[in-house]
Order: C-alpha cells, then sequence, then structure tokens
C-alpha cells in the first residue's frame, strides 16, 4: 500500500486547506482531546526541506535519546538527524525549544467511524453509514491532531466504512492518519460482534458479518478481502460491549479459527483475534493468529504459547477499564456490560503484569472511542502505572507497533530514509509520561499538521 497518495494529488496545498477547512465548518470540530485550533490545522503546510531542532530526541528503538537533536526532512522523507546540522539556504527551520522529538505514535485497536457517545446497538437502528464516514473523517482529525499518524482500524458498526475512511485520506481529501482496517468483523451467531441481537423479527440491513463453520468463515474472509480490508479480525471469545456468549467464553472452534488464518495467508494477509479468555486466546495461538487483541486472560500457557510462537503478537488495551470504571464518566454503555469490564479488570492487568515479566515484545491499541479519540495516549499512563518502562511503552508504540502491521521499512523509528512522521510533547516523557497526553507538534510524511510547539523561520 502507498504511503500517501498527498505527494501525487495536484495543488496539493490547497486541497488540503480546503478539505481541512470544509471539514471544520461542516461538522463543528472543536478537536476534543487534541487541543489544538482550527486555524493551527487549517494552516498546515509541506515544505521542500524543513529541519526540526528540539533538546532530545527519543527515535523509537529504544537507546538513550539524542540531545541536544536535529532532524532534516526533504520532501516526505528522513534525510538526516544528528546533534548539529546545518540549514541549508531557503530551508524551514522549526525549533521546539525544550520539547521530545519521537516517531508518529502508533494505535494498534481503533474504531475511528465509531462514537463514545452512542452504543453500537443504537448506531445500527438509528444511524447511516454516512453519518460513520463523516464521523469517521472528524475522529480521524482528531486521532492525527492527538500524535497517532498510524492506526490499524478493528472494524465498524456499518461494514467498510472503515475502507471509504482510508482511501479518503490516502487520497488526500481529509486529513488522518495512516490506516490499516478489517472493513468487518468476522463473527459466529450469537458470539461477540453478532449485530442480529435485537428481537428475532428485527433484521439489520446490510450487516452480514456472521459465518458459521470454516467454510462460511472462508468465504467471509474472501468477501472483507474483495471489499477492502487490509486484514481479517476474527472474534474468537466473547466481548464486553455485547449482549449472548460470555467474553470469557471461547466462541469459535479451533478448526474455525483456523480456516480463517488459512485463507488470510493465502492472500498474504494477517488475521487478529478478538480475544478475552483464556482458553480463546491459546487457540488463537496454535491457530496462527497475528495478533491477540486485548488478551485479557493472558495465563502462564498463553505465555509460553506467545514464546513459541514469535509471528503472534499479544495488543493489549488497558486505559479504558481504568477511564470506564475509576473515572465513572457519563457512559452509554449499559450497566450489565460495565459489569463485564469490573470482571475482567483484574485478570486483564494481571495478563499485563504477566507479559512484562516474560519479557514478550508487547503491542499498543486503546479500542478507541471505548476510551474516547483523541485520549489514545492514556494508554502510555496505564501501562507504566502498571509497571512497564516509559521508554518500553514508547517503542511499543512505535517500532513494535510498526513491526506488527509490517511497515517497520517506512515508519515506527526516526531513520534516514523513513516517512517523516513525527511528533513532540513538551518536555521529557522518561521523566513524566503523561507528556504523551499534550502531544503539541504532529507532522505526516513531511507535513505539518500541529505546531503549537514550534518557533519556525
Amino acid at each position: 500500500m502507498p504511503s500517501s497518495l498527498l505527494a501525487r494529488v495536484p495543488g496539493r496545498k490547497l486541497a488540503l486547506r480546503a478539505a481541512l477547512r470544509t471539514l471544520l465548518a461542516i461538522l463543528g470540530l472543536a478537536l476534543v482531546g487534541a487541543g489544538a485550533s482550527a486555524a493551527t490545522a487549517a494552516s498546515a503546510e509541506p515544505a521542500g526541506v524543513t529541519v526540526i531542532r528540539a533538546a532530545r530526541l527519543i527515535d523509537g528503538r529504544g537507546g538513550e535519546p539524542l540531545a541536544p537533536a536535529m532532524v532534516r526532512i526533504e520532501g516526505d522523507k528522513i534525510a538526516a538527524i544528528g546533534s548539529s546540522l546545518p540549514v541549508p539556504s531557503g530551508a524551514h527551520l522549526i525549533s521546539l525549544g525544550g520539547a521530545t522529538l519521537l516517531p508518529g505514535f502508533i494505535d494498534l485497536h481503533t474504531h475511528l467511524t465509531g462514537r463514545s457517545d452512542v452504543h453500537w446497538e443504537d448506531a445500527l437502528l438509528k444511524t447511516t453509514p454516512a453519518e460513520d464516514a463523516l464521523w469517521g473523517a472528524h475522529w480521524a482529525l482528531v486521532t492525527l491532531m492527538a500524535g497517532f499518524t498510524t492506526v490499524r482500524d478493528m472494524g465498524c458498526d456499518w461494514p467498510y466504512t472503515d475502507v471509504a475512511l482510508r482511501n479518503a485520506i490516502e487520497a488526500g481529501a481529509v486529513p488522518g492518519p495512516r490506516m490499516l482496517v478489517a472493513g468487518a468483523y468476522v463473527s459466529s451467531t450469537g458470539g461477540a460482534g453478532d449485530a442480529l441481537q435485537f428481537s428475532p423479527y428485527v433484521q439489520v440491513p446490510l450487516v452480514h458479518n456472521l459465518a458459521d463453520g470454516p467454510e462460511e468463515i472462508t468465504k467471509a474472509v474472501r468477501t472483507n478481502f474483495k471489499n477492502g480490508a487490509d486484514f481479517i479480525k476474527i472474534l474468537a471469545t466473547g466481548a464486553v460491549l455485547s449482549k449472548g456468549i460470555p467474553p470469557g467464553a471461547q466462541q469459535y472452534s479451533d478448526e474455525e479459527i483456523r480456516a480463517a488464518v488459512v485463507e488470510a495467508q493465502r492472500w498474504g494477509r494477517d488475521v487478529a483475534a478478538h480475544a478475552h479468555g483464556s482458553e480463546g486466546i491459546k487457540a488463537a495461538i496454535r491457530a496462527g493468529v497475528h495478533t491477540i487483541d486485548h488478551g485479557s486472560g493472558l495465563d502462564d500457557e498463553a505465555v509460553a504459547l506467545l514464546k513459541s510462537h514469535p509471528n503472534t503478537y499479544y495488543v493489549p488495551t488497558l486505559a479504558l477499564l481504568e477511564f470506564n470504571l475509576d473515572e465513572k464518566r457519563a457512559s452509554v454503555i449499559p450497566p450489565a456490560e460495565m459489569e463485564r469490564m469490573r470482571q475482567l479488570r483484574s485478570m486483564a492487568e494481571a495478563g499485563f503484569r504477566r507479559a512484562l515479566a516474560a519479557g514478550l515484545p508487547i503491542g499498543l491499541g486503546t479500542d478507541a472511542p471505548v476510551i474516547p479519540h483523541g485520549l489514545n495516549a492514556r494508554e502510555f499512563r496505564t501501562r507504566v502505572a502498571l509497571g512497564e518502562k516509559p521508554m518500553a511503552s514508547l517503542v511499543s508504540a512505535t517500532r513494535i507497533n510498526a513491526e506488527i502491521i509490517h511497515w517497520q521499512d517506512r515508519i515506527g523509528t526516526v531513520e534516514v530514509g523513513k516517512l517523516a512522521d513525527l511528533v513532540a510533547v513538551p518536555g521529557d516523557p522518561l521523566a513524566d509520561i503523561k507528556v504523551t497526553e499534550r502531544v503539541g507538534f504532529v507532522m505526516k510524511g513531511g507535513v505539518v499538521y500541529r505546531s503549537e510547539l514550534a518557533a519556525g523561520r
């Protein structure tokens, strides 16, 4: 997939600025959780040669920060890195003062077309695919402004609206992060993600995501790829935000999960498994899925399986538990589903600590909008509070996540030749990880989208 089609769009400066202004006007965008002004977003322009200067650089590889740091960008690529670089005549110099420069963050578990103020069942009865697409454009910009320049989107209420959003971003029609999309998640009848959880006399139109048995699952995988999905999301266990089978229960048989993996591999693609319960996690690992998302019931046997299956990664989503349970926010989540969340919390946190102790490579995801879009960086705070070192948390959201999505040759670390996806935060995130929640500079592919920390010439 091309890293960005923006560079090939004629008049890209005017097109980008017009798209931003139109989007902001239509949606009344307030950049919830991002804290940036509409004027800042609308003034973002690419430059031929840009030199960025900051107090320090954390390059995503896990080594000591470079301090002070300078990075030269030519077009959409990183051209040079050093403590002191010459500034070519005519180059755009951006000084970030005491800020820390980092690779653009990557979130492996989002739902950009979803809203935190609308329960997914209500969305299927009271909204339209067009609404999802428009809100998706809104949340894409919010997510980008929060410093997440790449996301893996894990499915949507209305199938393939994520495909449309990805395509619009790549074409430069709307601003947002780079996206890999699932199209429509694959679920069993009565399981997590069964969109027909109403009266048996009510049929939700156009939602055909159910597949039972290896043959139906194979067809569902093919259908998703035909309609533009980059990977497959299969629901191996029950879910929190769903009726039907409990989250701890395995809902697909080992044979069914394996059928999805075999067909995806024929296409050269991956399978991500939503999995909470221990048996479902282990079945998914044995079947050869690429990621275990949530992974709440990660026990010692599951850790051992992950160690023996190096192509399968654990991607927890932990901040949403703290946000929804501890902060007691006004929520659209029904009480029965909140109770499921309470029951899973201690198990999920214990599983994360188990993975840390075992030295597993851990991906980073958030499940936004279960935690609101734009608050994705809360995941850093939660993980550090559970015992992860700040540097390890940052590497998880950069280098490791890039490796998981097979984009390590273009993003994830600040290295010469890679795409200029860069963010900056005030102060030092190794001393206070919470500064990641105050991103004040965002560049994606050499284009500046946010610049409160910058003083340029």
